[in-house]
Order: structure tokens, then sequence, then C-alpha cells
């Protein structure tokens, strides 16, 4: 399975940076893109610019999605746009699940003799057919400190899709920029492309006003004031689950989301009771453990839920601290009346997620698990995910905010930090001003 993964890079290597596609000689070392968190919506959007001339385009941007789709039916204009036909080597990168013709005028996402995929509103879980295309993409290099040289990629492969599909995210965007594990995931492209390493780093800013940060290519990651993220990691392998977790998708496609192992979780480093096997992926692909930037907070399985926030409730009680009624889409919610501030958020108890050793822990603390709904209530940013469903525990953007998260295909693994705020910085302190 490796080897024909590395095959097809090895394919998506040629087709991407051939030196006949006008590639220029510029290979930068690693590339960055601003994440910012849409305060209506809790979605964390990016900004890509596409086309020629080139567009900037507000994405997105969804840690599990199998590539960037883009609205093409409104204002797509563009002379550099190019649909893949039929069986050509695009078509295959991509794993198209069909060709056709488009009974319409010639457009943009409309043209005859084209291969399709599947684009996917992993928000409202909706997918729809649409036409693959290349066109060109420009976005930032970086040192790893400050952004540098704008670099290009002739003809980056996506999937056009019709307006109806970005309801449900925030507005003004026009798409969705997928990273997950596939060959024309934004990762594999631009490694592909500049010729660097299959990784990249996402920083996720808990604030609405300032943005985080993800990078394309290997550290360091620079936080203000000269905080290098990438020197302090804890690594854990990245699982694959044998079934996609898409709306849609060919069959017998794997995952392209990231899952890990977690193997317990402890409150107050007490470990809860759990019905361990929920925490396993079976041969349907049901279970185990993903992280998600779709998802504004983590989901837990019921039974996993109710275990949690029981210690949880259990824990704060011991300290004093009080409940009070739920707001929804939270069920556990305190009074802030006897919670510190503290430097790591709310003075609550911690939530270990462990990992492939008891000493191998995501630790979160008050800031990536409390959600101040108004000024004397606090509620736990966890919420029920009912009975059955797809994945027993889904890591979403509250839990990830204020840490770097680097993912590595090539070696199929995880480094995470501890939270920034610990280091007296933030996801919001890349310098994106000065140029390198």
């Amino acid at each position: 399975m490796a080897s024909l993964r590395s095959f097809f890079f090895a394919c998506l290597l040629l087709y991407i940076s051939s030196p006949s596609l006008g590639q220029q000689s510029f290979r930068p070392k690693a590339l960055v893109i601003p994440v910012a968190k849409d305060a209506s919506t809790l979605q964390y959007l990016t900004t890509i610019d596409q086309r020629t001339p080139l567009v900037p385009i507000d994405l997105v941007v969804d840690l599990g999605g199998r590539f960037m789709w883009v609205d093409c039916e409104r204002d797509y204009v563009s002379s550099t746009y190019r649909p893949a036909r039929c069986r050509s080597a695009q078509c295959s990168l991509a794993g198209a699940d069909g060709c056709g013709d488009c009974f319409s005028a010639p457009r943009p996402g409309c043209n005859n003799n084209t291969c399709g995929v599947t684009p996917d509103n992993s928000v409202t879980h909706t997918a729809t057919s649409g036409e693959v295309a290349q066109d060109v993409v420009s976005l930032q290099s970086t040192d790893g400190r400050n952004p540098g040289r704008v670099a290009s990629v002739p003809r980056f492969l996506f999937a056009c899709a019709p307006t109806f599909l970005l309801q449900g995210l925030a507005s003004g965007v026009a798409g969705m920029a997928g990273l997950g594990r596939t060959r024309i995931g934004l990762p594999s492209q631009f490694a592909a492309a500049f010729s660097f390493h299959r990784k990249f780093a996402v920083c996720l800013s808990s604030s609405t006003s300032a943005n985080g940060v993800i990078f394309f290519g290997d550290g360091p990651y620079v936080f203000l004031p000269g905080i290098d993220a990438s020197q302090s990691l804890t690594y854990t392998p990245l699982i694959i689950n044998p079934v996609s977790t898409a709306s849609a998708f060919p069959m017998g496609e794997p995952s392209a989301e990231y899952f890990i192992g977690i193997k317990s979780i402890k409150v107050n480093e007490k470990t809860v009771s759990l019905n361990t096997s929920l925490l396993s992926i079976d041969s349907q692909g049901v279970g185990g453990t993903k992280i998600s930037t779709v998802d504004p907070y983590t989901v837990l399985e019921a039974s996993i839920f109710k275990a949690v926030t029981e210690a949880f409730i259990s824990e704060a009680a011991a300290m004093n601290i009080s409940r009070v009624a739920g707001v929804a889409p939270f069920e556990v919610c305190f009074s802030s009346s006897n919670i510190l501030g503290t430097r790591l958020g709310a003075g609550v108890p911690s939530i270990d997620l462990v990992l492939q050793k008891q000493d191998v822990f995501w630790r979160i603390f008050g800031a990536n698990s409390m959600v101040e709904v108004s000024r004397d209530v606090l509620c736990l940013g966890f919420v029920n995910g009912g009975s059955n469903p797809r994945t027993s525990i889904v890591i979403g953007g509250l839990q990830l905010e204020d840490k770097l998260l680097q993912f590595d295909l090539a070696t199929s693994r995880l480094g995470f930090s501890a939270t920034l705020l610990g280091r007296q910085t933030t996801c919001a302190n890349f310098n994106f001003t000065s140029n390198a």
C-alpha cells in the first residue's frame, strides 16, 4: 500500500512540477497561509489566490477534506482554467469516479468529455458531482518566521462545484480547502510542486480578530517573540481508517481524514471508565478518534460523553465550582463565580486524551475546554454525539486552538504541542507583516 502511494506521489510530482509547464525556478522550502475564525459560524477560513488574472478566494479549511473545491457556477473567470479530459493523468490522480458530458454551453465546471469527483460540504454533509479541473494557484513562501516571495503552481488540481453546495458555509466563501491525505489534497500537491517534505502544520487562533496560520512544508514554525513551536512536539501515529468518512466516495477508498489512537481519557489525572472498544476503528470504518476543523467543539459518543462529563462535574464540585443549567449546544455548564482565571484559561479540571503510552497524552486546560456563554456562565465545550456515531470521538476546533499540530504524511505521524499559552505566545503570533 505504501509503495503504491509512493508511486502515485511520484506521478503527481512529475505532473505538477514538469518544467514544460512553465514552473519557475524559485523553489520555496515552505509555504504559509493565514487562517481566520469566523465569528458567526466558528468555521476556520483561509484565502488563496487562484486563476488568471489572480483573484483572492476565501475557503473554509477542511482538515480531512479530499481536495479543494470551488464554486465555478458564479463569477469564475480565468484564461488558464482547463478541465481534466477523460482518462487523463489528472483524472487518475484525482481518483475520478466517472466521465461525462455537460449539455449546455461550455464554461468552468461544465465541459464535454471531462471526468468528475464528488465535492463534499462536510459542514452540512452534502455532496454532489463536480468537474475535475486545473488552474493557477499562488501563495506566499516562508522561512518559518515571516512570509516571503509569492510562489505559484500553474496546474493545481481542484474540483468545480455548483453554488448550492456553499449552503451552510460562512458568508463570502467560494468553497473548501481540503487538507486530507489524498493525492490532490493541498499538502500533497504543494509538496509535489516544490519538492519539499509532505508535511503541513496547523495553528488555529482562538481569536475572531487575529489570524492563525497553516504552514505547508517542514519547520521552523516561529511565533513572536521568537518561539519555534516545532521544537517541542509530542508524536503519535496517524491511523488510516480503511473506509472513507466522506459524504460520497468511490468504493474501496480509505478515509482522507486524520485519525489518532486514543487509549483512555483522564479527568484531573484520574482514568475515566469507558467502553474501550469504541476507541478502535472496526472493519466497517466505525469508531476511533479523528481531528476536525469543521466541528467547532469535540463530539463524544453518548456513553463516552456521559462518563467524561460525570467525572468532570464531580472533580469541579470538589473545587467548589457550582453547576448551572445547560445552554445549547452544551449540556454541562457552571457558574463562573468560583472559577479562577489562569494563564491557561479557566481554572477547571484538566482532561487528558491518553495516546499510545500512559506518558504520551494530549492535555486540555480551561482555555481549550470552556466556553464563556455569558458573563456568569461557562460551559464545557464538548457535545453529545448520540449513541451510534460514525466516529466515536471527533476532536473539534476549540480543542485545537493555540496548539501547533504537524501532520507528516510520509511517516504517518502527528506532532502536537502543548498549549502555546504556556509559552506566553499564541497561534495569532506568526509575523505576517514583514517579508523574509
